[in-house]
């Protein structure tokens, strides 16, 4: 038998006196732990705090509204709010540094925010360091990058630090307009504090543009704090629109031009260009008197108007009893002397004062806009059955939800008469509803929907939804599109549509549509004045209009089609004079574009071309030079894809263009902008808090404010532009 070493009868002693060692180690750290959650729980929970900070949010940057070319309307750029932490100031000790400076840094800030004096900003400060606040608003207001670095380069603030320098300052996406105003209601804006949305494509694509939040939070590691990024945040998509700027700026002007005009003075102006082929809204304008005089946009009225739209309706009610076979094109109905007894009410024309027009034919009705001879026409026929009217209008798809992406928007309400219990009488129609509603009175109809009808009429009777947004895009690559949409395929017979499309030629050519016309193109449409029911009728007062002209052009291969719109008080009042002027120029404008012969087939292969730069934003220009293959030459380095303007100016050189950064000037100093554009020249010099007025086209010549000159909020600069 073999022997071993191993004695058996000491291992109870040995495994008991581990056990004894591994409680007493247990028992210690229990003792421990619960001694450090209990007399140390405050000591450890303040090391925590020190060392992590709570998650925090990381906002995304907000996408951006494109036109339809892909020129940016609306775009994020940082923005910034500064203030002081006075508390972190004095447990860093560079209480006696700040006291040492306070007199620079208030002068700095005069300098940077004329508007409070060098004094004020003083005693503001020091009221904040005295209350010893850990969040003192600098400046009450947000400021761009450009500023932030001056305000970061005063004394104090410029230590590295923040948590020496105590200055503190907070990031927000700013929501900026390139293009100003132009389309502003329907393209949309954001409460600035809030950085939510009011209204436009904005409000109704914000969840696609606004992104997704991600998160983040700050630890202290080797004593620095380090933001630890747990998810990143997710940018906002990119909403491209059908808004051609081009367009959209040119029907502006020429309606403001018109709203101004002394026998105008326009309350409102609404003015829409639809693209025939898909519906596209290419222009959509909506002008409201301000309290100063000024037109700008406060409301979209285009989509969310309910009036009564007057003579612009008959062509509607013409087509009904065409297209039902109840009449021809040879059909004559008498008006008489211009005054024609309706069920107890009298029926005018608007030359009944003249005699009135006597016998027509039913072409004439419209080309004259006879409301005695449309009304007859549809009385004549359809009293004894208004259903089979209303119908028929509603078959034109006048009344059609056209479903925009607009908040405020709203079908038009076209009554249908209803009956009693026992079917014989009327319960919401009057013997005077029908001749009334066929010429445009008795119903309500928005212009977006007056447009898109006309423009199916155009379409050779196809309705198209009325577009404003082609695409969501990221990085270029579309996410989801939105294609063309076909309402109706047909809104009449043929017959019917090519018989109103030569009427609607002859009301410009022949009738009271004159003025809409063009000695270059056809044009057809109609026109349209209606007085305006305000303080529960239309006899209270001064009597007020609606002016209209819907139509489309050219009128032999349609490629547009166009409503404007003029609400205003007391005569004169044309709907053909005044909105048809408007609509001419239009139709003139977008003309003309399109007959600009491309860039290539005027160059001349032994001559070197070298276009006229503006002077204003080089950054820009530069960008835009570069990839056109011309060589630029710059005193400054920089990044187009950055966002922020770099100033200066522009000249041409032997084979190259040079440009030139612009001294920086203070805040209150007028800067020079001769030889800018005026989109560059208004923007440099509101920002300073000054107003502009414009005259003329192209470069800024003059200016009312000399360079250099010292300047204050609430003055005015008139520029001259030639």
């Amino acid at each position: 038998m073999s022997s071993t070493k191993f004695d058996h009868k000491k291992t109870p002693l040995r495994f008991s006196c581990l056990v004894i060692i591994m409680m007493a180690v247990t028992l210690a750290m229990l003792g421990k732990a619960l001694y450090m959650m209990t007399a140390e729980r405050k000591f450890w929970l303040d090391v925590s705090e020190r060392v992590k900070l709570d998650s925090t949010a990381i906002t995304p940057t907000r996408g951006n509204i494109l036109s339809c070319d892909g020129k940016l309307m609306a775009s994020s750029l940082p923005e910034f709010e500064i203030f002081m932490d006075f508390k972190t100031l004095h447990d860093a000790g560079t209480d006696t540094l700040w006291r040492e400076n306070i007199d620079a840094i208030a002068t700095g800030l005069n300098n940077i925010f004329p508007e409070r004096s060098a004094h004020d900003f003083k005693t503001y400060l020091e009221e904040g360091r005295a209350k010893q606040s850990r969040y003192w608003p600098i400046w009450p207001k947000r400021i761009d990058y450009n500023t932030l670095c001056d305000v970061r380069a005063l004394p104090v603030f410029n230590i590295k630090s923040k948590y020496r320098s105590g200055f503190i300052f907070k990031e927000y996406n700013a929501r900026k307009h390139p293009y100003g105003s132009l389309a502003l209601r329907t393209i949309g804006d954001l409460f600035g504090k809030k950085d939510s949305a009011i209204c436009g494509i904005e409000l109704s694509f914000d969840r696609e543009l606004r992104g997704i939040d991600g998160v983040k939070h700050r630890r202290k590691i080797l004593n620095k704090y380090l933001d630890i990024i747990d998810t990143p945040p997710t940018d906002g998509l990119d909403v491209v629109t059908t808004i051609d700027v081009g367009i959209q700026d040119l029907a502006e002007r020429a309606l403001v031009q018109e709203l101004k005009e002394p026998d105008v003075h326009g309350d409102v102006g609404v003015a829409i260009v639809m693209e025939v082929a898909t519906g596209d809204i290419k222009a959509i304008v909506n002008m409201e008197k301000c309290g100063d005089g000024e037109y700008r946009e406060r409301k979209n009225h285009a989509v969310s108007d309910l009036m009564e739209p007057g003579s612009v309706f008959k062509t509607a009610s013409i087509m009904v009893a065409l297209d039902d076979g109840v009449v021809d094109t040879t059909a004559r109905v008498e008006t008489a002397g211009g005054v024609w007894p309706m069920y107890g009410r009298e029926m005018r024309d608007h030359n009944w004062r003249r005699g009135g027009y006597g016998m027509l034919t039913l072409p004439q009705t419209l080309m004259v806009s006879s409301n005695i001879g449309v009304s007859r026409i549809i009385d004549d026929h359809y009293r004894n059955c208004p259903e089979k009217y209303v119908e028929g209008i509603h078959r034109l798809g006048l009344a059609d939800d056209l479903k925009l992406p607009i908040a405020g928007s709203s079908p038009a309400k076209i009554r249908m008469p209803k009956k009693d219990k026992r079917g014989k009488q009327y319960v919401n129609w009057s013997k005077t509803t029908l001749p009334w509603m066929s010429i445009g009175y008795e119903t309500q109809v928005p212009p977006i929907s007056t447009v898109t009808f006309y423009n199916a009429i155009a379409n050779n009777g196809k309705m198209m939804r009325p577009r404003l947004v082609k695409a969501v895009t990221k990085d270029g690559e579309v996410i989801k599109e939105f294609p063309p949409v076909v309402m109706r395929s047909s809104i009449c017979k043929s017959k019917t549509l090519g018989e109103i499309q030569t009427i609607l030629e002859h009301v410009v050519s022949q009738g009271l549509g004159k003025r809409a016309g063009s000695p270059s193109f056809k044009v057809a449409g109609k026109t349209g004045t209606a007085q305006v029911a305000k303080g529960g009728g239309y006899k209270m007062g001064t009597v007020h209009y609606l002016l209209s002209f819907a139509g489309y052009f050219p009128a032999d291969a349609p490629r547009y089609s166009c409503i404007v719109c003029i609400q205003k008080s007391g005569l004169p009042a044309s709907g053909g004079g005044m909105s048809g002027k408007v609509f001419h120029d239009i139709a003139e404008g977008i003309m003309a574009q399109s007959l600009k012969m491309d860039v290539k087939d005027a160059h001349d292969e032994n001559s070197i071309l070298e276009p006229d730069v503006k002077s204003g934003n080089i950054i820009a220009a530069d960008y835009v030079l570069t990839h056109l293959g011309y060589e630029t030459r710059a005193d400054w380095s920089g990044s187009y894809a950055d966002g922020n303007p770099i100033w200066g100016h522009a000249t041409r050189g032997n084979g190259h263009i040079a440009l030139t950064r612009q001294a920086k000037t203070q805040a209150n100093v007028m800067p020079d902008v001769t030889g800018m554009g005026a989109r560059d020249a208004v923007f440099l010099i509101e920002s300073r808090g000054v107003k502009t007025k414009l005259y003329g086209r192209g470069k800024v010549t003059q200016q009312s404010i000399a360079a250099g000159h010292t300047i204050s909020k609430g003055m005015a600069c008139i520029l001259t532009l030639r």
